[in-house]
């Protein structure tokens, strides 16, 4: 199961690398990565290699609306079933790989070192992030043109986006510090890891990922101090706000905004916006059952634009409302029964936490999906390959069951033997 897991990262840095993975021969990629993935398990399963199969209640939603994506494409009910085709191929992909996240992720080791790999890897792409602003020739990674146009940032065509992957990644790394969850000589690095991608984001200056990272900093905040108060927490909290507050001071946030005031006129404006969402909304009352089609948005909004201003609309900008104009009542139904299941099965584990890493992970995991949804109110993270396959990884660390009914010992007593029992762990 560690190839498994080790694919998994793989595939998720490839994908926020490969500028998102929006691009025909990236998504292949993704797709057929997540294909191997999922065949090298299923042998180790034959094989009896992994002796359980195991559960997550947000499979079902997932698999609901995959298959009802099918429905739509075999019985015609998509207005362009070609479009379809492909989303449903992209939508397994990231499917599969919430499957097999469950499979392997099954012990406290194996999501710390999930969560350190993607400190780690935001980091890397935060630091590439600053570093090509400063240096910034009009390309993605200096080399490659801008065909569509677009404010970049970082390995994103859109800032918005990079943002999203910030957003993703920095409450577990907030949620640990504030509960001191780490050991103590891990904590500075742990600091690093998570500072600069803070600094990033204000960079990036994403109006939808600064309110979206100060609600998930709220949530954060909140959690923590109603499931463990101290003054520890109190201390921590402040030295991490002040030094957070430095390295936005020291990047030069001020004339960043400054900067990107003068690409507004490349961006989608909020008239603008809200005309999208309104047109939007008429898709989806002419199509109130079954939607139009999974992907089918950027061929179906044409007929409904009245705001036409000679820009091709793939997505509009709300995640909700473009899945109800696709996917009509039933695929609304559906997603909302993921969005339950979500919020109760982490709450669920958040009560029953039994040590700080535990509750760390679990705050954090909640935080960010939390504030990518609020970010999806006015952009289109989730249908960004990369960032929706990482908020999936991390809706399953909120929900998993591993860390909390788990010890975290290999060794347990049996008070009434007096004795100590072994406990087996499954990997």
């Amino acid at each position: 199961m560690k190839a498994i897991r080790i694919g998994i990262c793989v595939l998720v840095a490839f994908s926020v690398l490969a500028h998102g993975a929006v691009e025909p021969w990236s998504e292949a990629v993704l797709e057929i990565g997540a294909a191997v993935l999922f065949v090298w398990w299923g042998l180790l399963f034959a094989v009896g290699e992994v002796p359980v199969l195991r559960w997550n209640w947000l499979l079902g939603p997932i698999a609901g609306l995959w298959a009802f994506a099918v429905a739509q494409y075999f019985l015609r009910l998509s207005a362009v079933p070609f479009l379809t085709e492909i989303e449903i191929l992209k939508f397994a992909a990231l499917g599969i790989l919430l499957f097999l996240a469950v499979q392997a992720y099954e012990t406290p080791e194996h999501w710390q070192g999930f969560v350190w790999f993607t400190l780690v890897f935001g980091f890397a792409v935060s630091v590439f992030g600053i570093l090509q602003y400063f240096t910034f020739n009009g390309k993605l990674y200096w080399l490659r043109e801008l065909r569509n146009g677009g404010i970049p940032f970082g390995p994103y065509v859109n800032r918005d986006h990079f943002s999203g992957l910030i957003e993703l990644i920095v409450p577990t790394g907030l949620s640990v510090i504030l509960l001191r969850a780490e050991e103590r000589d891990r904590m500075p690095l742990l600091a690093i890891l998570t500072l600069f991608p803070i600094g990033a984001l204000f960079l990036a200056a994403s109006r939808g990922g600064i309110v979206g990272f100060f609600l998930e900093l709220g949530l954060v905040v909140v959690l923590v101090f109603s499931r463990r108060r101290g003054r520890n927490q109190l201390v921590a909290g402040a030295v991490v706000l002040m030094l957070a507050g430095a390295l936005v001071v020291w990047l030069g946030v001020g004339r960043a905004l400054d900067r990107f005031a003068s690409y507004r006129q490349l961006e989608v404006t909020e008239s603008r916006r809200i005309e999208m969402t309104k047109d939007t909304l008429r898709i989806f009352f002419d199509h109130p059952v079954a939607g139009t089609g999974l992907g089918t948005l950027v061929k179906v909004f044409p007929r409904y634009e009245t705001l036409y201003d000679g820009k091709i609309v793939d997505h509009s900008h709300d995640d909700y409302v473009e899945a109800l104009a696709e996917m009509g009542l039933i695929g609304g139904a559906l997603w909302a029964a993921f969005l339950i299941l979500l919020f109760c099965e982490a709450w669920a584990r958040l009560a029953k936490a039994k040590n700080t890493l535990d509750l760390a992970f679990h705050i954090g995991a909640l935080a960010a999906c939390c504030g990518l949804l609020i970010h999806s109110l006015v952009d289109f993270n989730l249908h960004i390959p990369s960032n929706a396959l990482l908020f999936l990884l991390e809706a399953g660390l909120a929900t998993s069951r591993t860390l909390s009914n788990r010890q975290t010992s290999p060794f347990s007593k049996d008070t009434e033997n007096n004795s100590l029992v072994i406990i087996k762990e499954t990997a």
